[in-house]
C-alpha cells in the first residue's frame, strides 16, 4: 500500500511561512534542491491544498524556460509539471498541469488511492496536513529544519487538540547548507 508522506520545510521555531507568507527564509541551495527533486521524482502524486497548489502553479510550470534557473529548479520544473496532482479545494473551479480537485479529505477516498499502484503520495500544506492528521492519514513526516528562527507565522502543528501520535525516527540528515532533515513514521504498533 501506498504511504502518505508530509514534505514539509519549517524554521527552527516551527512556522511553515511568515507572518505575511513570507518563504524568503527557507535555505534552499543546489544540494537540497537536488534531493527533493530526487524525493519528489519518486512519488506516485502530489497531494495538497489550494494555497500552496496556486503557489507552485504560479511559478514551477514555466520555471524552466527563465535564464535564471539553477540546474535543479529547471529539473523540478519538469518533475513539477508530470506529476499526477490532487488539490483540495472547495472554492477551486479548475486547475491545470495534470490536476484533479477534490473538494474535502474522505477518508474512504483516501484510503482507496493509498491502495492504487504506484509510488507514494507527498502531502504538502499546513491546513491540508492538519486534515489528513485528524484522520490519521500520514504514514511519514519527512520535516526540513532550516536554521533560522523568523518568530511569528503560520505553524507547521497548530494546537489542535488531537490525540498523541506515536513515530518512530527512521533518518536523520544534514546538508552543507545547515538544514536538517528529521524523517519520522507512524508508529502504528
Amino acid at each position: 500500500m501506498r504511504k502518505i508522506i508530509l514534505m514539509m520545510s519549517v524554521s527552527l521555531d516551527g512556522f511553515i511561512e511568515g507572518p505575511d507568507r513570507q518563504i524568503d527564509w527557507h535555505r534552499v541551495d543546489d544540494e537540497l534542491h537536488s534531493y527533493v527533486n530526487e524525493q519528489v521524482r519518486a512519488m506516485g502524486g502530489l497531494l495538497s491544498g489550494r494555497v500552496t497548489h496556486e503557489l507552485m502553479a504560479g511559478f514551477w510550470p514555466t520555471a524552466d524556460s527563465d535564464p535564471a534557473s539553477t540546474g535543479p529548479m529547471v529539473e523540478f520544473a519538469g518533475i513539477w509539471r508530470d506529476m499526477p496532482k490532487i488539490v483540495f479545494s472547495r472554492t477551486l473551479e479548475r486547475a491545470d498541469w495534470n490536476t484533479t480537485i477534490k473538494r474535502d479529505v474522505v477518508v474512504e477516498e483516501i484510503m482507496a488511492l493509498k491502495a492504487q499502484p504506484g509510488g507514494d503520495l507527498a502531502l504538502g500544506g499546513a491546513d491540508l496536513a492538519a486534515a489528513f492528521r485528524q484522520h490519521d492519514l500520514i504514514d511519514e513526516y519527512r520535516i526540513y529544519v532550516h536554521p533560522v528562527l523568523i518568530g511569528e507565522g503560520k505553524p507547521l502543528f497548530p494546537a489542535s487538540g488531537y490525540a498523541e501520535t506515536p513515530l518512530r525516527l527512521a533518518e536523520t540528515r544534514t546538508f552543507g547548507n545547515g538544514v536538517v532533515l528529521l524523517r519520522h513514521q507512524r508508529d502504528r504498533d
